[in-house]
């Protein structure tokens, strides 16, 4: 786990990767509201090949509605990021931002107290993955 981050490495394909986060998530009270193909997007827009990486946008709306109760810009934190890459065949590794560390520069205490439950909810999907 970095600073800012939890990390957990799947021996799964990448399609059986994302579809598992997508099941904890789910387990976890969150859905997927965005979902972004960064290798597409980068051959498209770019031209460049990069291995496969997706970014999940996971929400729990419960907490998302308590954040923004808490503090009216709370959405510039939301959704929460997953990110699924592809680092070898049968090695994938699925990261996602702490919310504690997202919320440092944020100095509402409510705030914090949505981002500490939110992070404990994420650290248990990184752990089942």
């Amino acid at each position: 786990m970095s600073v800012y981050s939890m990390t957990s490495i799947s021996e799964l394909s990448f399609d059986e990767t994302v579809n598992l986060v997508t099941t904890e998530l789910k387990t976890a009270g969150f859905g997927i509201i965005t979902d972004i193909d960064m290798k597409d997007t980068m051959s498209d827009k770019l031209g460049i090949d990069i291995s496969r990486y997706r970014i999940l946008g996971a929400c729990n709306p419960q907490y998302a509605y308590m954040a923004i109760r808490a503090e009216d810009h709370a959405g510039l934190f939301l959704p929460c990021n997953v990110v699924v890459h592809e680092l070898g065949s049968k090695e994938v590794e699925v990261t996602v931002l702490d919310p504690m560390a997202a919320m440092e520069a944020v100095s509402n205490p409510r705030l914090k107290a949505v981002a500490w439950q939110v992070r404990q909810k994420l650290e248990g999907v990184i752990e089942r993955i």
